[in-house]
C-alpha cells in the first residue's frame, strides 16, 4: 500500500497553492468563453434540431468514438488507420454514451449533443436545465461530464458540473429529446453509472469525496463517502475519487485510488471495502470487461520522486494485475468487443494531455500510438 515509503501523505494531499486557488474559486484554465451555437435555449426547452454532417459517412463495427475535448467536436476513430472523420456537437465535450439504437449521447458544456453514429450528423443539442454561467473551457468549466443511458435506452443521465458549486445530475427522456429532471449531487461529477437492472444511477462527484446514489424511479439521491485516504484537503486534495465502473458479478462499485487502493463499495449500504493495487501512479479513467476485469488508467505521479509513471492497469476478477506502462499522461479507456485491444484516450483532464489513442494489445502489453482527435477524453467502441 506504500505507507512504509510515505509516512506523511500531506505534500500529496495538497495541490500545489497557485493551482488550489484556482480550484478553489471554481475558475477554468482557458476559459475564453466559447459562445454557444445560436441563441441561448430556455432552462428545461426541448432540443435545437441543428444536423452537422461528415462527408465521410458510415461508421463500421469497431470503429471507436471519442470526444475532442479540446474542440466541440466528436471523431470517429477506425482503429488501425485513424481518423475518419468528425462531427460538430457542442463546446468542450466530455463524456460519451453510446446506444444499442446507434445513437451517441455527449455531454458538452453546452448541452447534451445526440449524435448519429452510421450517418455521422448531429440531430440534436439538448440544453441543461441548470445554470452553470457562460459556456467556456477548460478542465473546470461548466456543463455536462458523466453521461450514461438507462438499459433500456429510455433515459440519458448527464452529470452537470456547477463551477463553484454542487452539481446536479439531470434526467433525459431520450424519445422527447427534453430533460425532465434534475436531481442534486456532489462537486463536479466526472462519471456517471447506471446499475445493470436500471434501478440506480451513480454519481461520482470528484470534489465532494462521494457518490450520489440515485433511485431511478423516485429520483431519491442519497449520499456514499468514498474516500480510502480521508478528506485532508478538501479543494485542494489529489485524492479524490474520479470514475466508477459497476462489478457485472454482484453491482458493486469499482473505484481506484492512486494505483494502491481500490475501493469496492456497495451502493445499497454505503459500506466501502478497501482492497489493494500495484500500480503506484494517480488514477482516473476506468472500465468493466463482462467478465469482471477492471482496466485503470494511470495518468502519473503526484510525487515524482515516489510514484511511478503513466499505465494501463489490467485487473483480474481475483485481484491479480497486470501494469502497462504508457507513454504520456492519459484519461479514458475501452475495450474492443472481442476484449483482446484497450484504447486509452490521450487527452487528461489537466496539464500534459496530447491529441490521439494509446492502443494497448491486452495479452502482450504492447502498444501503439494513434493520432485521433483534439484532446480527446470520452471514449466508446460502436
Amino acid at each position: 500500500m506504500g505507507k512504509s515509503r510515505r509516512p506523511s501523505r500531506t505534500a500529496r494531499v495538497l495541490l500545489p497553492g497557485a493551482v488550489a486557488a484556482v480550484l478553489l474559486t471554481g475558475c477554468a484554465r482557458g476559459s475564453g468563453g466559447a459562445a454557444p451555437e445560436g441563441p441561448a435555449a430556455s432552462a428545461g426547452s426541448t432540443a435545437t434540431a441543428t444536423p452537422s454532417a461528415d462527408p465521410g459517412g458510415g461508421s463500421a463495427p469497431g470503429t471507436l468514438l471519442v470526444t475532442d475535448f479540446g474542440s466541440d467536436t466528436v471523431t470517429f476513430v477506425d482503429p488501425v488507420r485513424g481518423a475518419t472523420g468528425s462531427v460538430r456537437v457542442g463546446t468542450a465535450p466530455y463524456g460519451v454514451a453510446l446506444g444499442a439504437d446507434g445513437r451517441a449521447w455527449v455531454a458538452t458544456a453546452e448541452g447534451v449533443a445526440v449524435v448519429d453514429t452510421a450517418a455521422r450528423r448531429r440531430l440534436a443539442l439538448i440544453p441543461y436545465r441548470t445554470d452553470t454561467g457562460p459556456v467556456t473551457t477548460g478542465e473546470y468549466r461548466g456543463g455536462g461530464m458523466g453521461i450514461a443511458l438507462a438499459p433500456d435506452g429510455r433515459r440519458a443521465y448527464v452529470g452537470v458540473n456547477v463551477p463553484g458549486g454542487n452539481g446536479a445530475l439531470e434526467v433525459i427522456d431520450t424519445a422527447a429529446l427534453r430533460v425532465t429532471d434534475a436531481v442534486p449531487v456532489g462537486r463536479r461529477p466526472f462519471d456517471v453509472d447506471v446499475s445493470r437492472d436500471g434501478a440506480e444511477v451513480y454519481a461520482t462527484n470528484h470534489d465532494s469525496f462521494d457518490v450520489t446514489v440515485v433511485a431511478a424511479g423516485t429520483l431519491e439521491p442519497r449520499r456514499v463517502e468514498v474516500a480510502p485516504y480521508g478528506t485532508e484537503g478538501g479543494l485542494g486534495s489529489w485524492l479524490k475519487p474520479h470514475y466508477a465502473a459497476v462489478r457485472p458479478s454482484d453491482g458493486r462499485l469499482l473505484l481506484p485510488f492512486e494505483g494502491e487502493r481500490l475501493a469496492v463499495v456497495d451502493p445499497r449500504t454505503g459500506r466501502t471495502e478497501i482492497e489493494p493495487m500495484t500500480a503506484n501512479t494517480h488514477q482516473h479513467g476506468v472500465a468493466v470487461t463482462a467478465d469482471g476485469t477492471l482496466l485503470a488508467v494511470g495518468t502519473g505521479p503526484i510525487d515524482p520522486e515516489a510514484d511511478r509513471g503513466p499505465s494501463l492497469t489490467v485487473r483480474a476478477p481475483d485481484g491479480k494485475e497486470r501494469v502497462y506502462p504508457l507513454e504520456g499522461a492519459h484519461e479514458g479507456v475501452a475495450v474492443s468487443r472481442d476484449g483482446r485491444t484497450a484504447y486509452v484516450s490521450g487527452g487528461f483532464t489537466r496539464d500534459g494531455y496530447r491529441d490521439g489513442l494509446t492502443v494497448v494489445d491486452l495479452a502482450s502489453g504492447d502498444t501503439r500510438r494513434l493520432a485521433a482527435g483534439s484532446r480527446p477524453l470520452g471514449i466508446a467502441v460502436l
